[in-house]
């Protein structure tokens, strides 16, 4: 049975403020409280109105092709949505449902995180705290490539603590697999290795955790994993590191204020004001007096991912998510600082906070189409209406036998193949460019020998540099989808044939 927890926080009078728990009894509150959560948000997912947005289409037509690689990302995000699918079907809810369950267990890593580096109680809030940020609430509710990702980068983060520990091989195997199927989940993944570094540069026990050909059993294992997607990559014409070149976009005059003071501000929002302002600030004066190896460990994992992207946020731009893999170790710092500091009512404060945020979160997709103040959110507008919009195409195909669908983005190529998804039809899209943009250009294009009549559909009036390549073009009257309020999305469709070839 583990030992109790002897520190206890004391009151000017004597009384002590909290009853100590043992460590088997945090992590059951731990396990108690993570599994509430869960079930809320797996719940929220179930009765949520809101259509799967653009990026969680496209991984949904991923998952219907077994790869090591897609175009723009790696495979695992894939390989998770099609284990839900196998699960429990293709609905959105059992579609977004790895995101909930994968961020309820990185929690439980960074209890375990917790408890290691400090004692049960930072653990406890520590998992609390991170399953209640903003960005995780959010995350929540979607299915992006961040939610294995991050659970894997934990999963890493607690094969670094124990190997720093215990100097084991099999902590660095785990490492290394940690890594490896990371990976696979997002490049960000390669950061582990820097932050690795930086704390090695730190620390005599991280130089010493790479010896004994430890460093070189995780690093085989790591290459060894992911090396299946290098394949791919080779195999097509290195799409992904070519999409990851384009995303980094730096460009004259490398000097773009606004998008780094966008960038921070999503920092404030991600991980909440008072975290990150309190992580900021106490960063920071660690720095100047680093006398805690373990949270020399911590910052090791978060400051140099901050740093670097604020770079890049600078040279060009960087989304907010980008910086996700720094706040497992970040939730961890803050938590252990502000109990040592007994910050109890700033700790509550921001809590509350966030409890609220993700309240929001859990409930506006429920009534995004029925209740005013979620009405006016412009993510929920931009989300809805897609399976309306697959019934108008529907409609369309059933007056006339066609012989493929076009389209001419990336967007409604996502959201028809999912819509459509039991639609026989085959379905393109139109290749502006040579070298393919994104997957579907690469996997779907439009070719000659294209069973006709085509029904052309978009969501502006049919492109005379799509129809001036046939011979015959019928406009069809424009369809509109309700959204909200009197907003509506209008789909325009074109009766195609005759097609003369690109290259004229």
């Amino acid at each position: 049975m583990p030992a109790p927890e002897t520190s206890q926080s004391i009151r000017p009078s004597g009384t002590p403020l909290r009853l100590p728990l043992s460590d088997m009894g945090y992590a059951l509150l731990t396990a108690l409280c993570l599994g509430l959560l869960l079930a809320v948000r797996l719940a929220a997912l179930y009765v949520s109105k809101v259509d799967l947005v653009m990026d969680e289409a496209q991984y949904w037509t991923w998952s219907r092709d077994f790869e090591f690689g897609y175009f723009s990302k790696p495979p695992l995000i894939a390989w998770a949505i099609r284990a839900m699918s196998e699960t429990c079907g293709a609905s959105e809810a059992c579609t977004r449902a790895a995101a909930p369950i994968l961020y309820t267990l990185t929690s439980g890593l960074l209890f375990a995180i917790g408890r290691t580096l400090f004692d049960a109680r930072v653990g406890f809030w520590s998992a609390i705290l991170f399953a209640t940020i903003p960005g995780v609430s959010y995350a929540s509710a979607l299915i992006t490539t961040d939610a294995p990702l991050i659970f894997l980068w934990t999963l890493m983060l607690l094969s670094w603590v124990m190997l720093v520990r215990r100097k084991s091989m099999g902590y660095a195997i785990l490492l290394g697999v940690a890594i490896g199927t990371g990976l696979l989940a997002k490049q960000a993944m390669i950061y582990a290795v820097l932050c690795i570094a930086c704390h090695a540069i730190v620390s005599r026990e991280a130089r010493e955790a790479l010896l004994g050909g430890r460093a070189i059993v995780a690093g085989l294992i790591a290459f060894a994993l992911f090396s299946p997607n290098i394949v791919w990559n080779a195999e097509h014409g290195w799409p992904t590191a070519k999409h990851t070149g384009a995303n980094m976009g730096w460009r004259p005059p490398y000097i773009h204020p606004l998008e780094l003071a966008e960038f921070i501000g999503a920092q404030f929002a991600l991980f909440g004001p008072i975290l990150f302002a309190v992580f900021a600030r106490a960063g920071l004066r660690h720095l100047r007096k680093t006398d805690d190896p373990n949270k020399t460990l911590l910052l090791s994992f978060s400051l140099p991912i901050l740093t670097i992207l604020i770079v890049q946020a600078l040279l060009s731009r960087a989304h907010g998510n980008w910086a996700a893999t720094a706040y497992p170790a970040a939730t961890v710092f803050v938590t252990a600082v502000l109990l040592e500091h007994e910050r109890r009512v700033l700790m509550a404060i921001s809590l509350t906070l966030h409890l609220v945020v993700a309240a929001a979160i859990a409930i506006a997709p429920a009534f995004a189409r029925s209740w005013t103040p979620f009405e006016q959110l412009l993510f929920l507008r931009s989300s809805i209406g897609w399976e309306e919009t697959a019934d108008a195409v529907r409609k369309l195909l059933s007056q006339e036998k066609y012989g493929a669908v076009l389209v001419d983005t990336r967007d409604l190529a996502a959201e028809l193949l999912y819509y459509m998804r039991d639609e026989p039809t085959p379905l393109y899209v139109w290749k502006r460019r040579p070298e393919p943009h994104h997957h579907y250009e690469m996997t779907r294009p439009f070719v000659a020998g294209t069973k006709e009549p085509i029904l052309f559909v978009s969501l502006v009036p049919c492109r005379k540099s799509v129809t001036r390549h046939f011979t015959s073009v019928t406009s069809l009257p424009a369809i509109r989808v309700p959204l909200v309020k009197q907003e509506t999305r209008t789909v325009y469709a074109c009766r195609l044939s005759g097609f003369r070839g690109q290259d004229e």
